[in-house]
């Protein structure tokens, strides 16, 4: 299941605009829509606490921004030990990011 998800990520083509404004690619590797349900799927599953997990996609200087609030307690599990956790969601979703020759960055907020 989770390598058809990634699938749809990485190798769907789809076009449009997210949450935020930006515009997707047309290269056939997915839009920014989905790298947002990619952290939503990944972080919901890291968490207890899933129900209180929010999204929130925000256009910013530099592209877009994917911004993650849950509770507390749960963001030891999202940010990882020494901070591995998030850096790899980072890396993920810089590279599919980066494919559609955009820039997206992905913030855990207080």
């Amino acid at each position: 299941m989770l390598k058809a998800f990634l699938k749809k990520i990485f190798g769907g083509s789809t076009e449009g605009t997210t949450a935020c404004g930006c515009s997707a690619a047309k290269a056939g590797n997915g839009s920014l829509r989905d790298l947002e349900g990619f952290v939503d799927y990944v972080v919901r599953s890291l968490v207890d606490f899933p129900d209180e997990v929010k999204i929130v996609t925000e256009e910013n200087d530099e592209g877009c921004a994917i911004k993650i609030s849950c509770r507390k307690e749960d963001i030891g599990k999202i940010v990882g030990k020494r901070g591995k956790t998030i850096m790899a969601i980072r890396s993920l979703v810089s590279g599919a990011a980066g494919r559609q020759r955009k820039r997206v960055s992905v913030e855990v907020l207080d």
